[in-house]
């Protein structure tokens, strides 16, 4: 299986990170994409990926940090983009539940890295939270004067709004909150999703999966995504994950 959406340079991995990357494989798990959020968590994460084969990187400056993000943040992101273990540019985009930066900052933070990756020849992943509309009015005017493709990590917004990102050439990615018990509306998603949009993920240390919730989350346990959501659309687990496994291949260009 690949998760494609860890943060395994994250402190609550400091006593046993290589451990547990070394187990990745007999875990069942073939590839991870850790993401960034900051300058500094990108260089972490492209350190990661080129010390194991089976680490790739995601590298920019997350909205929770959008006030960081200044010329020299960019120039040297562009530095770490030419790793070829570098994939994409993320997570980056909108959060307006914790407000951790200011709105107009996040929005101007936003389409300074749509424009970066376009130039960058990199795909996107996209962190939404409480600003779904205004994600997606970005990125329908980006798309309109870039070549990227998204993907919408740990969706949460609405199957209308799947349907419009995914009619946009984009890709959606589900993870452990598929499997709560009050989360109707990624339930929904996953019964209706394209399969060959779908990606799995983890977002680790957070979001633990059901039967874990409450604990670290850790990249083995994608698989119970993978299975909740197997269940939903009535399909082999095995299918499911070849199917997303070759998504996320695609999407990444691994």
């Amino acid at each position: 299986m690949i998760d494609s959406h860890v943060h395994l340079d994250d402190e609550a991995f400091d006593e046993d990170r290589d451990e547990l990357i070394k187990n990745l494989n007999e875990n069942g798990i073939e590839i991870v994409v850790n993401n960034s959020s900051d300058l500094s968590s990108s260089e972490n994460s492209v350190k990661l990926a080129n010390k194991y084969e089976n680490i790739y990187a995601s590298i920019g400056v997350h909205p929770h940090e959008a006030e960081s993000y200044n010329d020299d943040v960019e120039k040297k992101l562009i530095e770490l983009s030419k790793n070829k273990k570098v994939v994409a540019i993320g997570e980056i985009g909108l959060d307006y539940y914790y407000d951790n930066s200011p709105r107009d900052i996040q929005r101007e933070v936003f389409k300074k890295q749509i424009a970066l990756a376009a130039k960058l020849k990199k795909n996107i992943v996209i962190h939404s939270r409480d600003a779904s509309e205004e994600t997606f009015e970005i990125l329908k005017e980006a798309h309109e004067k870039y070549e990227f493709t998204a993907l919408i990590h740990c969706f949460s917004q609405s199957v209308d709004m799947m349907e419009k990102y995914l009619k946009m050439g984009d890709y959606i990615a589900l993870g452990g909150a598929v499997t709560f018990k009050n989360s109707k509306t990624p339930k929904e998603v996953a019964k209706k999703v394209d399969l060959e949009r779908l990606l799995l993920e983890t977002d680790c240390p957070y979001m633990t999966p059901v039967p874990y919730r409450g604990k670290r989350n850790e990249p083995k346990y994608v698989k119970f995504t993978c299975n909740y959501i197997a269940d939903l659309r009535q399909i082999e687990s095995s299918e499911l994950e070849k199917i997303t496994a070759a998504n996320t291949k695609r999407f990444f260009g691994i």
